[in-house]
């Protein structure tokens, strides 16, 4: 495909295509839709905040529409086809992602970071806790417990001491996730029991495997500048720049210019430029459409951030929203909660985006679809479900 110039609205196609939204959502959805879709996208970061679902399973939903949860499970831990690794944050990678993602286990840095230290000081605890799962085959980090209890690190996501050793360990290549348990605990094991050995093995050079990674990341984009490519897998910048020239070169890219982008931008040579994009699904704001928020603004024009981590009082929308994808739009944005005890799928909040039109029916109808995948009902008022009467 070569295309010089791009309006916004190509480029939005582009890219909606490219991330597998150019297709409708199948009726019965199978192991092999899964697979592809995180082929596709060549990683699917792992979040499990479950104030609604844990983000992951909501990438899957927002292409494919309803489907069992479990089947993810299978392809992701069952398959031999993907494994766990840091590709962008903790992320889901195909299993031949393994040997690329190498050079930056070998550089791997303990977290949290004053964890250093500990593992400066106390190499007999970092070696026992390897021969244990050696010896014990896949265990938790409850498992690797040394006296009467756990000791506690006070950070949010390392809890323990054993916690953190594992991590440690997995992080550098030693261990690899076995699986997942319905607590979403991860089962570490000995990577070489995990990896096939041609994998486990294959030493690949690291020019290599940069410019892998960001064929991987331009094609699941289609088109994106060099900072979207290089945020794609949390690379630097100076890493990426030689790789694009490369590809360049090889024709797999082709320079372009978008329509109010003050960047170049690449274009995958496999991209296409569907006449319209039918989509309507909410998007997890894990999703690879929107977690460069950079690009979400170039490309929609959507001022979009996750307010998690932001206090309540200074938070603009909510502390989970999901931008409203319909069409090639992002037309709105939902604050949901999933009440489990209550058996409801709660809308704290929904907002439209200044100029979209026709958007309550359509969000309505995800809603539902939403609320009936997760098992829960929608509240109802004498006019149906509470979108603001303004859409």
């Amino acid at each position: 495909m070569a295309r010089s110039k791009l309006s916004l609205a190509e480029a939005r196609r582009i890219a909606l295509a490219a991330a597998g939204f150019d297709k409708p959502r199948p009726e019965c959805v199978t192991t092999a839709h899964i697979a592809r879709v995180i082929r596709r996208l060549g990683l699917v970061q792992l979040d499990f905040v479950n104030v609604l679902i844990p983000a992951h399973y909501l990438v899957l939903f927002s292409r494919l529409g309803p489907y069992n949860r479990k089947l993810f499970d299978e392809v992701a831990y069952r398959s031999g086809a993907f494994t766990e690794q840091w590709g962008r944050e903790a992320s889901l990678v195909p299993m031949e992602t393994w040997p690329l993602l190498r050079h930056r286990r070998a550089e791997h840095r303990a977290r949290p970071y004053p964890f250093v230290e500990y593992i400066r000081e106390n190499p007999e605890h970092i070696a026992w806790a390897l021969e244990q799962v050696r010896g014990k085959g896949p265990i938790t980090a409850a498992d690797l417990v040394r006296g009467e209890k756990a000791v506690t690190l006070g950070h949010d996501w390392f809890t323990t001491v054993e916690r953190a050793i594992l991590e440690w360990h997995f992080g550098s290549g030693r261990l690899a996730i076995q699986r997942r348990d319905e607590r979403f605990t991860r089962w570490y094991d000995l990577a070489e029991r995990i990896i096939p050995a041609e994998l486990l093995s294959l030493e690949v050079d690291r020019a290599d495997a940069e410019r892998e990674l960001v064929r991987t990341a331009a094609r699941a984009m289609g088109v994106a500048t060099s900072k979207d490519i290089a945020d794609y897998f949390r690379m630097p910048a100076a890493q990426v720049r030689p790789r694009i020239e490369e590809l360049v070169g090889s024709g797999e890219l082709e320079q372009c210019e978008v329509a109010g982008w003050t960047q170049p931008a690449w274009l995958h040579r496999e991209a296409s430029v569907p006449r319209q994009i039918e989509a309507s699904s909410l998007l997890s704001p894990f999703d690879p459409v929107v977690w460069h928020r950079a690009r979400v603004e170039r490309l929609f024009e959507f001022d979009y951030r996750i307010e998690i981590f932001v206090p309540p009082e200074k938070r603009v929308w909510g502390y989970y929203v999901l931008p409203f994808l319909l069409g090639d739009r992002l037309v709105g944005r939902v604050d949901l909660r999933a009440n489990r005890a209550a058996g409801r799928l709660e809308v704290i909040g929904a907002w439209k985006e200044k100029g979209a039109r026709a958007v309550r029916e359509p969000l309505r109808e995800e809603l539902r679809t939403l609320a009936g995948w997760l098992g829960l009902e929608l509240p109802k008022s004498r006019g149906g479900l509470r979108v603001p009467s303004t859409w």
